[in-house]
């Protein structure tokens, strides 16, 4: 007996160990509903540690009236796995829309009792939500082509004309002709900011030091727009470098700060957090390359504010997308586009009082900077992005 007990406890423990080497959520559920085992990855989905997990029922963790529930009364009848798949178990604590596929299986060892694994679709509906950005930015660039040749040339006409007439004007009109020439340029610097979308040239990439940009976006914040704002930064300092143009990235970060900025313009404790982490196991297929690109590179920026409006997030990174009352709703579209063209994602997950905008991007190797240098020497003679940035 001794014997048999001395084999079993390795083994227990191997299994203990491959279930916490899992990246999904592992859970088995006693006869009683009370939580009996979980895994490492369960703690962080839900945000509790296992020693409390165990001390609760399923019923309190997930919202009320759950599928997840159902299933599992499903199963106990059935004695069969059952898969169900886009089912939300956001709670207020959690956070919302926390959609999950759910496998749900009897433990034939253990009577009464049923494992229920969770696989979380965010970074899977990512690179579908990705995709439609992408979309959404080309239409963009075919407009601004038009835009650029078919309004800016009569509207210098219209601008030259009223300067003509101002000259000549009584001060009553006068007001009328510069109203006629603010409006004139107020929709030019509107089309050339809808100009950047139509430069497809390679993106002269190379290794950035991503910590390097975060602390140059906050002095820049610190020193305007966000100088009544607390900055909390949260690094890995073993991060690995970005694979980038380090101009470009510096676009996107302080575009991202200043939107953080000014949700925060009415809440008295305004903060920031920048946050970097290595999070592997994320791949996306990118148009132009036969492999599938590593996004290990996770950039976070933070912000306490009010969080966006429900009816707005699905179509964030869109054109024209705003909720700013003078805004263009183009600050994000090309933040969008200048990571989707570094092969990268960013996706923004918002509720009251937590509003994340998550930038996911491939790290620098040297098999990755000969490729880059190919289409570097293709794009000879044409001026770089890294030279004009994207402002």
């Amino acid at each position: 007996m001794s014997s048999a007990a001395e084999h079993r406890r390795p083994l227990q423990s191997d299994s203990d160990a491959i279930l916490d080497a899992l990246p999904n959520p592992v859970l088995m559920i006693g006869p009683d509903g009370k939580i009996v085992a979980a895994n490492i990855a369960t703690e962080a989905f839900f945000e509790i540690s296992t020693q409390f997990l165990k001390r609760q029922s399923l019923k309190e963790l997930v919202p009320f009236g759950s599928p997840l529930l159902a299933l599992i009364d499903q199963v106990r009848s059935s004695n069969s796995p059952v898969n169900e798949y886009k089912v939300d178990l956001g709670t207020p604590r959690m956070g919302g829309d926390r959609q999950v596929d759910l496998h749900v299986a009897p433990l034939t060892e253990r009577p009464g009792h049923i494992v229920v694994m969770l696989q979380e679709r965010t970074i899977a509906d990512k690179m579908d939500r990705q995709l439609t950005h992408r979309s959404a930015a080309r239409s963009v660039i075919a407009l601004a082509a038009m835009l650029a040749h078919e309004i800016k040339n009569p509207l210098s006409g219209i601008r030259g004309a009223a300067q003509l007439l101002e000259q000549q004007a009584s001060s009553e009109d006068r007001m009328l002709t510069r109203l006629i020439c603010d409006e004139a340029d107020r929709i030019v610097t509107l089309v050339d900011r809808m100009e950047v979308f139509g430069d497809e040239r390679p993106v002269v990439r190379g290794p950035v030091n991503i910590h390097s940009v975060l602390d140059h976006v906050k002095r820049l914040a610190q020193s305007g727009f966000a100088r009544n704002i607390r900055f909390i930064e949260d690094y890995d300092p073993s991060l690995p470098p970005v694979l980038a143009n380090q101009d470009q990235l510096i676009q996107v970060f302080l575009n991202l700060v200043k939107n953080a900025a000014e949700a925060l313009i009415d809440v008295p404790d305004a903060e920031i957090q920048l946050t970097t982490a290595f999070r592997p196991g994320v791949r996306l297929s990118v148009p132009g390359q036969k492999s599938r690109v590593s996004l290990p590179l996770e950039f976070c920026v933070r912000d306490n504010g009010p969080g966006v409006p429900d009816d707005l997030l699905p179509n964030l990174f869109d054109p024209f997308v705003t909720t700013k009352q003078t805004g263009s709703g183009l600050g994000l579209a090309l933040v969008a586009k200048i990571v989707g063209d570094h092969g990268g994602i960013i996706e923004c997950e918002s509720q009251p009082r937590k509003t994340t905008f998550r930038v996911l991007m491939p790290m620098y190797s040297t098999s990755v900077k000969h490729a880059d240098q190919s289409s570097r020497d293709g794009s000879a003679g044409k001026s770089s992005p890294a030279s004009q940035g994207a402002k």
